[in-house]
């Protein structure tokens, strides 16, 4: 009978073990969220400046234009305000989920 119940707070304790350190690594996961213009703009790399930090965008980013319609990345130009939704990891660049064009 000791057997089966240690057996049973093992399980417990592997299990609580590999949650919180799941959690742990999903910590150094940023998200947030900035507003402003693009100050440069290079299709070829997939990245942008927008309020002097650099952004880049991937296979899952997503824009939408002010009406929320999806549009492409050659809709996009220099000057215009955006808003963008991003993650940062440590030591590497910020990485663009969703870009929206505000309105004028």
């Amino acid at each position: 009978m000791k057997i089966r119940s240690l057996r049973k707070e093992v399980i417990l304790i592997s299990c609580f073990l590999l949650l919180f350190s799941a959690l742990t690594f999903a910590a150094d996961q940023k998200a947030f969220s900035v507003r402003g213009k693009i100050g440069e703009l290079d299709l070829w790399k997939k990245r942008m400046v927008v309020n002097e930090k650099i952004f880049v965008w991937g296979p899952s980013t997503l824009f939408f234009d002010e009406r929320g319609v999806p549009i492409t990345t050659e809709s996009l130009k220099i000057g215009i305000k955006v808003s963008i939704e991003a993650t940062w990891i440590k030591n590497k660049p910020y990485t663009i989920k969703t870009l929206s064009v505000l309105p004028k």
